[in-house]
C-alpha cells in the first residue's frame, strides 16, 4: 500500500439532516445528505493504484480542451483570437506531468496538438509547443460535438491517469450531427471522464451546452463576451487541476419494502441523479457524483418506507461513498456513512415539523424549475404562465437568499413586490441576460446552518 502525504488525498465525511419523526401512516423520508472532502486525510488504497499518484504532485490528470473552428467563431473575428487566448491561459495553467491534448471541432474534430492520437506531458517545452500550435487554429466548417467528445474520450483513455477531464467551448448549435447522434456520444462517454461546457456569445443553445455539462458531471455556463474567455478557462483548469479524487459513487442501501422516489444534488447546483443508478448488490444502488477536490456537495434523499405502529422506528436508508478498484470492483471510503431514519410517533409538532435543510433545497429546486419553465413558456408566447412561474421563481429566490438568481431574474421581469413574486415581464430583455439566466438557473446557495 503506497502511503500519500496528507495534502493529496482528501479524506470524506457524510452529514445526515432529517426530521426522522413521521406521523401515523406516514411513509415519504427526506434528508439531506452533505458529503464533504478535505485535504487532510489519507486513504490510501482506497482511492486509487498507487501507481496512479506521484510524489508531491498529488493525482495522474488527462484534459483534452476542445475549440470550436466552425465558421462561425470568425464572426466576429476578435472570437477565434480569444479562443486561442483563452486556451493558451489554459495550458499555462496545467501543473507538470499532466497529460494533455487541444482539439479543434467542426463538423469533424481534429487533433491540434500534439498530435498522431497521442497526448502530451506538460513541461515548459510542451505548453510552448502546445500554444505555438493553436496559431493555426482558423474558423470554417461545421458543428458537430459529438464527434468532439469522442476523439477527447479516445486520446483521454490512452493515458493511465487517475483524472481524465474535458473543457468544451462552443459558440453555436450543434447544426451537422443529430439530437441522436450527440445524445450516443454522450451516452458512450460518461463516466469515462468529466467535462465543462462553456458557450461563448448568445448564438448556441443553452439546452445542448448544459445537456452536456449535466451528462458528463461538469459545470456549464455563459461567457457572453469572449473577452472574458481567458480568465474563465484560467479559472476552469484550476478547479480540474484541483481535483484529487474520480468516479466517486453515492451508494445507497435501502431495506425490504423500501422504494428510492429520487436521488439528487441540490448544492452548488440541482442535478438530477434518480435515473444514473446502477445497481450495486442486494437493494443497494451507486450514483455518480464525478470528481472531487476539496469541496462540499448537497444531495437530497427521498425514499418511500413501509407503513409501521406509533413507536416504532426503523432504518430508512444507509448512504456511502465508494470508488472503483483496479481489480473491477469497488471499495467503501472510511468514515464516510451516513443513516437516514424514521420514527413514528403521535407528537403532531414532531412529525410535522419541516427540517430547515429539507426545506431550503426542495425551494432551490422549484426555484430552477420555476425558472426554466417560466422561460420555455415566455419563448412560446404564453406571458400569463410566463409571468406567473417568474413571478414564483423571485418569491423563492428572495426567500432563500439567493441573491445572485434574483439579480438574474431582475434583468428578464420588473419586480413589484419580491416577498409576494409579483413581476411584469421586461417589454424587452437582452438575449444574453435571458440566456445567463436559464444557464445559471440550476446554481443554489447553501442552506444557512
Amino acid at each position: 500500500m503506497a502511503n500519500f502525504s496528507k495534502s493529496s488525498v482528501p479524506q470524506f465525511s457524510v452529514d445526515v439532516y432529517q426530521n426522522e419523526f413521521l406521523p401515523e401512516g406516514g411513509r415519504e423520508v427526506n434528508a439531506i445528505v452533505t458529503v464533504t472532502a478535505t485535504g487532510g486525510g489519507t486513504i490510501g488504497s482506497a482511492v486509487a493504484s498507487p501507481h496512479l499518484y506521484s510524489a508531491g504532485q498529488g493525482p495522474s490528470a488527462a484534459v483534452a480542451i476542445m475549440v470550436d473552428c466552425s465558421g462561425s467563431m470568425d464572426y466576429p473575428p476578435t472570437k477565434m483570437r480569444n479562443a486561442r487566448d483563452a486556451t493558451a491561459a489554459a495550458i499555462d495553467t496545467l501543473r507538470d506531468g499532466v497529460h494533455f491534448a487541444v482539439i479543434g471541432g467542426t463538423h469533424v474534430a481534429k487533433e491540434v496538438y500534439p498530435g498522431n492520437g497521442r497526448l502530451a506531458v506538460a513541461d515548459a517545452t510542451t505548453r510552448d509547443q502546445a500554444k505555438q500550435a493553436l496559431r493555426k487554429l482558423s474558423a470554417g466548417g461545421g458543428t458537430a460535438i459529438g464527434t468532439w467528445l469522442r476523439l477527447a474520450d479516445r486520446l483521454l483513455s490512452s493515458a493511465d491517469v487517475a483524472i481524465r477531464h474535458g473543457i468544451l467551448l462552443t459558440d453555436g448549435r450543434n447544426e451537422h450531427e443529430s439530437h441522436e447522434d450527440l445524445k450516443a456520444s454522450l451516452d458512450a462517454c460518461a463516466g469515462r471522464f468529466t467535462c465543462d461546457a462553456r458557450g461563448v456569445g448568445t448564438d448556441w443553445e443553452v439546452k445542448e451546452v448544459t445537456g452536456i455539462a449535466s451528462a458528463l458531471l461538469g459545470t456549464a455556463d455563459i461567457v457572453a463576451d469572449p473577452a472574458g474567455l481567458a480568465a474563465d478557462f484560467t479559472q476552469m483548469m484550476e478547479t480540474a487541476m484541483g481535483k484529487e479524487v474520480a468516479d466517486v459513487a453515492l451508494r445507497l442501501w435501502t431495506p425490504v419494502g423500501t422504494t428510492v422516489k429520487f436521488v439528487k444534488q441540490v448544492a452548488p447546483t440541482v442535478e438530477q441523479l434518480t435515473d444514473r443508478r446502477t445497481e450495486s448488490g442486494p437493494r443497494a444502488g451507486d450514483y455518480p457524483t464525478g470528481s472531487w477536490g476539496d469541496e462540499s456537495r448537497d444531495y437530497h434523499v427521498c425514499v418511500e418506507v413501509p407503513v409501521a405502529n406509533i413507536g416504532q422506528e426503523m432504518l430508512a436508508a444507509r448512504i456511502s461513498l465508494v470508488v472503483p478498484q483496479p481489480d473491477g470492483g469497488t471499495q467503501a471510503l472510511a468514515g464516510a456513512q451516513g443513516l437516514v431514519r424514521a420514527v413514528w410517533t403521535d407528537d403532531m409538532v414532531a412529525s410535522t415539523s419541516i427540517n430547515p435543510q429539507v426545506a431550503h433545497y426542495t425551494g432551490q429546486a422549484e426555484l430552477a424549475q420555476a425558472i426554466q419553465q417560466g422561460l420555455d413558456l415566455r419563448k412560446s408566447g404564453d406571458f400569463d404562465g410566463a409571468t406567473a412561474k417568474l413571478g414564483r421563481a423571485v418569491q423563492l429566490a428572495s426567500a432563500s437568499g439567493n441573491a445572485d438568481t434574483a439579480k438574474l431574474l431582475a434583468k428578464v421581469v420588473d419586480v413589484v413586490d419580491a416577498a409576494t413574486g409579483t413581476v411584469r415581464l421586461k417589454a424587452k430583455v437582452a438575449e444574453a441576460d435571458e440566456m445567463t439566466l436559464e444557464t445559471r438557473s440550476t446554481k443554489t446557495v447553501r442552506v444557512k446552518k
